[in-house]
C-alpha cells in the first residue's frame, strides 16, 4: 500500500487454489489498497492533528498561568509613579520582573531574563521568581520582628551590603540550577522614595536608563550574569534620584527588535523615543516607546519576549513637556 509513493503497509490475499487470482481480481485488490492507504494516512493525520492541539492548549494554559506570575499592574509607592508591561513571543518565555514592597516608601524592583525561549526558559523563570520572592520576604520579616531602625538597616551603606548579599546568593543558587549554557541575568533594585536612592545592581543585563534633564545614563555597575561562577563578584552602586527623573528597565527584546531589513532599534532609538515623553507620567512612557518602536519594526515577526518598567520619580502629573500619548502603541499586558 502506498500514499503519495511512500509505502505504507502491505496487503495480503489468500486464495484458496493456487494462482487464484485473475487479472481482475489484482485491479480491485490494488484499488482496495489505495483505499487503505488513503484511510490509514488520514487516521495518522487526525490523531497528530488531535495531540498538536492538545499540546497547543496546554502551552496556552501554560502561558495563561506564567502571565500570572508578572503583576497585573505596578504598585503605588508614595513618591513615585510605575508602569510596566510585559509582550511575550510564544506563549510562554524567560523574561519577567516583579516589585517587592519591603517597607512604607521602599520597593525591590527586580527584571531579568532566562536564557531561552519557550518551556526551559519559562520553568527557569518560575523557580528563579520563587527565590527572589521567598528572599525579599524573609527580609520583609525581619524588618517587621526589629521595627525600623534609622541610620541603620535603612542606610545607604546596609542596603548596599544587602543588595550584595542578595545577589550572591541568587548566583550561588542558579550555578546549582543551571546546566551549560543556561544563565539568568538580572537587574535588582532597591528604590527608596524618601530618602530618593536607588542602590542597584546589574548581573550581565541591559543597564537601566537614567533620563534627567534631557541627558540620559546607563547604570550599568555590577557583574557576571547568573548561573556560571558561584565565585562571581558584584559591584553594588547607589544612585542619588531627583525629581523629575525616568528610570527605565528593559530586557534586551524591546531594543533588539528588526525591521523586515533585519535592521535592530536599539538602545539609541528606545532612549530617544523615551526622551520626548520623559515629562509625561510612567504609563505614557511605555506606551509611546512601546509605539515607536512599532513604528520602527512594523509587522516584521520579533523572535524575543519584551518587557519594560519606566519609573517616574515624584507624583504622577502632567506638564507642559507631556505630549499626549502616540495612537500607534502596542497595547499593555
Amino acid at each position: 500500500m502506498q500514499f503519495r509513493n511512500h509505502r505504507i503497509g502491505v496487503l495480503r490475499l489468500y486464495s484458496p487454489r493456487p494462482r487464484g487470482f485473475k487479472e481482475d481480481d489484482t485491479i480491485v485488490a490494488r484499488a482496495v489498497a489505495s483505499q487503505c492507504a488513503l484511510a490509514i494516512t488520514n487516521a495518522k493525520l487526525y490523531g497528530e492533528a488531535i495531540a498538536g492541539q492538545r499540546m497547543a492548549e496546554q502551552m496556552r494554559l501554560a502561558g495563561l498561568i506564567q502571565r500570572r506570575m508578572i503583576p497585573e499592574k505596578a504598585p503605588r509607592i508614595t513618591g513615585l509613579d510605575i508602569a510596566a508591561t510585559y509582550i511575550p513571543c510564544f506563549d510562554v518565555g524567560g523574561d519577567f520582573y516583579d516589585f517587592l514592597p519591603i517597607s512604607d516608601g521602599r520597593i525591590v524592583i527586580t527584571i531579568a531574563d532566562v536564557i531561552g525561549k519557550g518551556v526551559p526558559a519559562a520553568i527557569m523563570m518560575s523557580w528563579f521568581r520563587g527565590a527572589l520572592q521567598a528572599y525579599t520576604e524573609g527580609f520583609r520579616e525581619v524588618l517587621k520582628d526589629i521595627g525600623p531602625v534609622e541610620g541603620d538597616l535603612n542606610s545607604g551603606l546596609k542596603a548596599a551590603i544587602r543588595t550584595k548579599n542578595a545577589i550572591e546568593n541568587f548566583n550561588k543558587m542558579a550555578c546549582i540550577e543551571c546546566r551549560e549554557g543556561e544563565f539568568i541575568t538580572l537587574f535588582y533594585a532597591t528604590i527608596d522614595a524618601v530618602e530618593k536612592t536607588m542602590t542597584y545592581c546589574s548581573c550581565g543585563h541591559e543597564p537601566t536608563v537614567l533620563i534627567r534633564n534631557g541627558r540620559d545614563e546607563d547604570l550599568a555597575k555590577g557583574g557576571l550574569v547568573l548561573g556560571v561562577d558561584p565565585q562571581a563578584k558584584y559591584e553594588i552602586e547607589t544612585v542619588q534620584l531627583e525629581e523629575g527623573d525616568c528610570l527605565l528597565f528593559y530586557t534586551d527584546g524591546l531594543v533588539d527588535a528588526m525591521d523586515f531589513n533585519s535592521a535592530l532599534w536599539g538602545r539609541d532609538r528606545m532612549v530617544e523615543a523615551a526622551k520626548q515623553f520623559a515629562d509625561c507620567p510612567a504609563d505614557h512612557v511605555v506606551r509611546n516607546v512601546l509605539a515607536y518602536r512599532r513604528r520602527f519594526a512594523g509587522l516584521a515577526r520579533q523572535v524575543d519576549d519584551t518587557s519594560l518598567i519606566a519609573v517616574k520619580v515624584g507624583p504622577p502629573r502632567r506638564t507642559e513637556g507631556c505630549r499626549e500619548c502616540d495612537p500607534c502603541g502596542e497595547s499593555n499586558r
